[in-house]
């Protein structure tokens, strides 16, 4: 006889679950509407990354006080420390952004207005 999963568990399989959706819903909205989800996404208080971001601390700590009692190689604990890093640096970076995406998601359409100039991409590599 299996044992239902805990709550905690459950609730992370969700949240995945609903991300996937949200990924779907994401890739078929129209321009303005896709800028408003990737905004809501993006703050660092209260979207998606944030909490996850948060979330990946949180685990870090708890691989912390693992590892300081032998449960868990400190390699866990480093790497999941080093990966909240990364997201929070992430976070800021894409911050930035946020107010500008808001701004595109709020603007009204306007059919005749020429479209803008497309713009060079420029890869940023962070050593």
């Amino acid at each position: 006889m299996s044992h239902p999963a805990p709550y905690p568990v459950r609730l992370a399989d969700e949240i995945t679950r609903q991300l996937g959706q949200l990924s779907d819903h994401l890739s078929q909205l129209p321009p303005p509407q896709a800028a408003q989800v990737i905004a809501r996404v993006l703050d660092p208080d209260n979207g998606v990354l944030g909490g996850v971001t948060h979330l990946v601390i949180t685990g870090s700590h708890f691989a912390k006080s693992e590892a300081e009692r032998g449960a868990l190689p400190a390699e866990v604990w480093l790497a999941l420390g080093r990966a909240a890093n990364e997201l929070h640096d992430i976070s800021l970076d894409l911050d930035e952004h946020r107010d500008l995406l808001q701004h595109l998601g709020t603007r009204p359409a306007t059919s005749a207005a020429k479209p803008p100039a497309p713009a060079p991409l420029v890869i940023r590599r962070r050593r």
